[in-house]
């Protein structure tokens, strides 16, 4: 996904799933610590249901909303660890695991180094 968007105006987007239906709302952006780059959307999938957190990393952001390249019954079912808390490192690598992505280097380990995913875009900003 292009780094150079503010992941705040990501927020409110439509999201579409790997065949072009939508799945839900970005309802939070989740941001590395170390880097500040956007690295996790929770979508509000519907009134009554709860929010599938994905990966920004091999999304891709267009004029109709964010395109996550995953069918949408994996992302519904991604672990659910609530929104507006931060992620821990435990959660990041199920979340890695979950979409069958590479875990960064270090990821291995109980607690990857500088890999803290969590902090909420525009949250003390």
């Amino acid at each position: 996904m292009q780094t150079d968007i503010d992941p705040r105006s990501l927020i409110g987007r439509k999201a579409f799933d790997s065949e072009g239906v939508k799945i839900g709302t970005v309802d939070e952006v989740y941001l590395d610590d170390a880097t500040g780059e956007p690295e996790w959307a929770a979508l509000r999938t519907g009134i009554f249901s709860r929010d599938a957190f994905v990966p920004l990393e091999p999304a891709s952001l267009d004029d109709t909303g964010l395109r996550v390249p995953f069918e949408r019954a994996l992302i519904k079912g991604a672990p659910d660890f609530g929104v507006g808390r931060h992620l821990s490192p435990q959660q990041e690598l199920q979340l890695y695991r979950h979409y069958g992505l590479d875990v960064p280097a270090g990821g291995d380990a109980p607690t990857p180094p500088d890999r803290d995913f969590g902090r909420v875009a525009g949250a003390g900003d």
